[in-house]
């Protein structure tokens, strides 16, 4: 019963990493000379950078780069790990991994970066594969990402299921027929996430699990 193989987001899913990307997030705008309300950039958390960077500042593509790149310089040191696991998310994981699920991480953030921040909490040992996105960010689309994720899996679409707490997780995962989980105490909002289709919404941690083995 349930899911073969569990896809999860990394930002707002598995870790709250709000206050560092938020902090790169102004770091890089201030060397633009932009001085941006800070409530206001949390919608950097979950999409791509580099669109973020285009649709929040109406930055042209090259500018974009430079931002990510900026934004890169306060992350790599510090930002990364201005970051916790969620309450129950650890227990989830090793529930999961004792039935026999193979966990995956799906991510827009750069796998570099991702495998940093699962080594820092001890959570690499309960993931058998991460798929994220190259540093240049050209790849970071949520729907490459989880395809990618699925090629590696060699499962059918159906006994797949993807986790995560914004639209572009969920969108992700309808592109590649797999079905979804959208997480009430990540980023995003249930309106966000039954616009996009999630077929499970989870309140909570454990209710991940509830959903993963039904």
């Amino acid at each position: 019963m349930g899911y073969d193989y569990i896809f999860f987001d990394l930002d707002g899913t598995l870790t709250d990493s709000g206050e560092g990307i938020v902090n790169s997030v102004v770091y890089a705008l201030k060397r633009f000379g932009i001085e941006a309300d800070r409530d206001e950039l949390y919608s950097f958390v979950g999409p791509p950078l580099l669109h973020s960077f285009m649709d929040f500042c109406g930055f042209s593509e090259s500018d974009a780069e430079k931002a990510v790149a900026y934004y890169r310089e306060y992350f790599s040191e510090k930002g990364i790990f201005e970051n916790r696991v969620y309450e129950g998310i650890e227990e989830v994981l090793a529930e999961l991994k004792e039935r026999g699920r193979g966990l995956y991480v799906a991510t827009s953030k750069p796998a570099e970066y991702t495998v940093r921040i699962l080594d820092k909490f001890g959570l690499s040992r309960y993931f058998d594969y991460v798929s994220g996105s190259s540093m240049h960010g050209k790849d970071s689309g949520k729907d490459v990402i989880i395809r990618r994720a699925v090629e590696h899996s060699g499962a059918d679409a159906n006994r797949i299921l993807m986790v995560g707490d914004r639209r572009f997780d969920i969108e992700g995962a309808k592109k590649n027929g797999t079905a979804s989980v959208g997480v009430l105490y990540g980023y995003g909002s249930r309106l966000e996430l039954l616009e996009a289709g999630a077929d499970y919404i989870a309140e909570n941690a454990e209710d991940i699990l509830r959903f993963a083995v039904c």
